[in-house]
């Protein structure tokens, strides 16, 4: 006959089980910290949006009203001035040059230019359409780089450009901030972001989010 052993169980005693649904403090550290690591950056993204929208905004407001910056009192576009003439017809290098000088002063250029100043300026400020801004953006820095053409280092009456770098200007830093912006969602935190993307003309449509 065979003699089992009685089962002897301790009270209140489990080991502890791989599978435990509960959340140790090691791995809440983590979470928070990686919350609080996208949060920063989304609030970063969100500062560089608002900057960069800020400089878009400024420079039309100085050519339209005259602020007696870049622009002089009294020579704003609102005034009868040209945003475009003075810069235009000053190139003084660069492969467009000629181009440049044929286009300063004209009313479509100066049209073109200020919308695509104001345009950025607010979809930047307000996070929507960063797509969009950014690929205008972009067309009117590369115009601004060539115009300036940082290559050259004599103009062509033989002084010098005062060119500091043959490649990389602040044009091209505003094109690739524009390009990240726009990558990152940059309009979600501080911007209208999230609620543009749920209208129905940009689910339809993603390339104006």
């Amino acid at each position: 006959m065979a003699v089992h052993e009685p089962a002897h169980r301790t009270p209140g005693f489990r080991l502890p089980s791989s599978r435990s649904n509960h959340t140790t403090p090691a791995s809440e550290s983590a979470v928070s910290a990686h919350s609080g690591t996208h949060a920063a950056r989304a609030y970063a993204f969100a500062s560089l949006r608002l900057l960069t929208g800020f400089v878009f905004l400024w420079a039309f407001l100085d050519k339209t009203f005259g602020l007696g910056y870049a622009t002089p009192s009294g020579k704003g576009w609102i005034d009868g001035g040209s945003p475009t003439k003075g810069f235009l017809s000053s190139v003084a290098a660069g492969p467009m040059e000629s181009t440049f000088h044929s286009w300063a002063g004209a009313t479509a250029v100066d049209w073109l230019f200020m919308l695509g100043l104001l345009g950025v300026g607010v979809a930047l400020v307000a996070g929507v359409a960063l797509r969009f801004a950014a690929v205008a953006g972009i067309l009117m820095m590369a115009f601004m780089w060539v115009a300036e053409w940082p290559p050259a280092q004599h103009l062509a009456d033989g002084s010098p450009s005062m060119s500091s770098n043959p490649f990389v200007d602040y044009h091209l830093i505003y094109a690739v901030a524009l390009i990240v912006l726009a990558a990152v969602s940059a309009g979600d935190t501080l911007g209208l972001g999230r609620l543009w993307a749920k209208l129905p003309l940009v689910r339809r449509s993603p390339w104006l989010q």
